[in-house]
């Protein structure tokens, strides 16, 4: 059983992230039903210390001629029954899909709101799409960032430069997408209307990432090797920017391992260790230390799987890292931002 946050406005939120759950998953659903094998979501749950300070759920894709991996997690942790923490409670909801098609780009979405033991608390917003074929997205590029500046208005130029500044790989010189929104922080006072403009971001984010998707698979019912090359070389830099750089990722891994696979949830099912291996030399001390844990939890074959049990793997590899190097968390993503507390971030 998984027991809920006492807060009023942690209430309303659940209600909020779990009705954008529901209402992305039934998108999702559609897709498979028009362009795959017509296979649902399926539900996921875990419970944080057994569900007594929350949990969630997560759906995860079982259409693989649609999604190469993809999974919409809802998730609410907090501690009504611990004084000595400041944190109040963190609710949800963080998605990431990667299709099969290389020519379909890959989504994240996260929106949360955290507050703490004292009542006050703040909204986060992120969006970003990040295609596997870079030559194809600027029209894709181009839709998204609109959507996104028209829906957020005098709060775009803010969250596209605090996106672009999370989402950069400076070893690498270039970022992890093409377009990327990241609002912390947000609170303008008025709960209710907050909470107004953080669903509209939201349905509005999912809707044309829907049309994205749908234009695509029509546009590109076939794909070549090099096609699938070409993703599985993008694929790899998602997992090194989501395991080397995302404070998120890094934050969830560290407060404990109950939920260690849906954190991991955001890695695709294949990557290159060849290509990963060739970044070790290009990271600072102790990073190259990451690097190489990262390549010796991998399976060693190209391509290579990233299964549940290498997702564990993964996972212990990052904790085991900062544990012994806290100081490199301090060379994590560039500018002043705020780890976020959710379990399931990405």
């Amino acid at each position: 059983m998984i027991i809920p946050a006492k807060s009023p406005q942690a209430k309303e939120a659940s209600s909020l992230v779990n009705g954008l759950q529901a209402y992305f998953v039934s998108k999702l659903n559609s897709i498979s039903l028009k362009f795959g094998a017509g296979k649902s979501c399926e539900a996921v749950s875990w419970g944080r210390d057994g569900g007594k300070h929350g949990g969630g759920v997560r759906y995860e894709a079982r259409d693989a001629v649609v999604f190469d991996r993809a999974s919409v997690n809802f998730s609410q942790v907090h501690y009504d029954d611990d004084k000595k923490k400041k944190l109040g409670s963190a609710t949800a909801i963080s998605t990431i899909i990667h299709p099969s098609n290389p020519h379909v780009p890959s989504m994240h979405m996260h929106i949360s709101w955290t507050q703490m033991r004292d009542g006050e608390g703040y909204w986060r917003v992120m969006a970003d799409l990040n295609p596997s074929i870079i030559g194809e997205s600027e029209s894709d590029k181009k839709r998204f960032s609109e959507i996104l500046e028209k829906v957020t208005g005098e709060l775009y130029d803010e969250g596209a430069a605090q996106g672009d500044r999370y989402f950069h790989i400076p070893v690498l010189g270039r970022h992890r997408g093409v377009s990327h929104y990241y609002l912390e922080g947000y609170n303008s006072g008025n709960f209710e209307e907050d909470k107004a403009f953080v669903l509209e971001v939201g349905e509005r984010v999912i809707d044309t990432y829907i049309a994205i998707i749908s234009a695509k698979l029509a546009e590109y019912p076939t794909f070549t090797q090099e096609d699938k090359e070409e993703q599985l070389a993008y694929h790899t830099l998602y997992l090194f920017q989501v395991l080397t750089l995302d404070r998120g990722t890094t934050s969830g891994l560290l407060v404990h391992d109950q939920n260690d696979v849906g954190i991991m949830g955001s890695i695709p099912s294949h990557v290159n260790r060849d290509i990963l291996a060739t970044w070790v030399e290009k990271m600072p001390e102790p990073q190259d230390i990451l690097v190489k844990a990262l390549l010796k939890a991998l399976p060693n074959e190209t391509p290579t799987p990233v299964d549940v049990k290498t997702k564990k793997a993964l996972a212990n590899a990052v904790r085991k890292h900062y544990k012994k190097y806290p100081e490199a968390l301090s060379m994590q993503a560039s500018g002043e931002i705020i780890p976020p507390t959710v379990d399931n971030h990405k």
